[in-house]
């Protein structure tokens, strides 16, 4: 009993701070791996949410944007002057038809969607604009000479802002115009050409609200989406 009394051994104090060094490392390891997990689940959430907003505005846009110039019973003089002119008179220019308004950073369409031969009902009277140095990094719409109302980011500061428009930042125009034969009008030649559009490309150039978390410049992440519209009705000759 003695003999095995001397022979039982304990830990050395070494061996202690050695065993401690290796669990504080491990717990750490745990630590960071959470952190590290979370900065990516949140800047995946602002990516998903960005990407949605974006979408559902380029997709409503290219659908409002299609209809310019649907006038179903073909009567003359229907065109009125939109909300970047005297808003509600008759259009001074009926070769517009249902683009009243088309330049590289705003557009104003109108269409007859309730077949009644007059304009004036609800979003018949549509206008686009982004205007970054009034707007703040958003995209406003109006319908019917209702006013201007936020429509892709929200005012800075307010809750629910998902995104930051930047085509402006980037030099990219949010409206481009081509003809018939595919040949882009510059915008130089608007609002003369407007007769001739027949295509419109649409791209918005957007970032996150927040900065990206797992960003080593600490930058927001940016998207850019892009859409062709066809504008047939414009085409159509009373």
């Amino acid at each position: 009993m003695m003999n095995n009394a001397k022979n039982a051994k304990g830990f050395t104090l070494i061996e202690i701070l050695f065993a401690l060094f290796i669990g504080l490392l491990l717990l750490s390891t745990v630590y960071f791996s959470m952190i590290s997990g979370q900065k990516s689940s949140a800047a995946l959430e602002d990516k998903v949410v960005a990407q949605q907003d974006t979408r559902a505005v380029l997709e409503l846009m290219a659908l409002e944007i299609g209809m310019a110039s649907f006038n179903p019973n073909f009567v003359p003089g229907i065109w009125r002057d939109g909300p970047a002119g005297t808003c509600g008179g008759v259009a001074l220019n009926q070769t517009f038809k249902g683009i009243q308004e088309a330049t590289t950073n705003s557009i104003t369409v109108e269409m007859d969607i309730d077949e009644n031969s007059t304009l004036g009902g609800a979003n018949e009277t549509i206008r686009y604009v982004y205007n970054p140095a009034v707007d703040q990094e958003r995209i406003t719409r109006e319908t019917n000479c209702g006013g201007a109302q936020p429509f892709l980011g929200e005012v800075p500061g307010t809750q629910g802002r998902s995104v930051r428009v930047i085509n402006n930042t980037l030099n990219i125009p949010m409206f481009r115009y081509f003809n018939g034969m595919g040949v882009e009008i510059p915008a130089a030649s608007l609002p003369a050409g407007i007769p001739n559009i027949r295509r419109i490309e649409i791209t918005l150039a957007v970032e996150t609200e927040d900065i990206d978390p797992n960003s080593t410049t600490m930058q927001r992440r940016r998207m850019i989406y892009s859409t062709s519209v066809i504008t047939r009705n414009h085409a159509i000759n009373l």
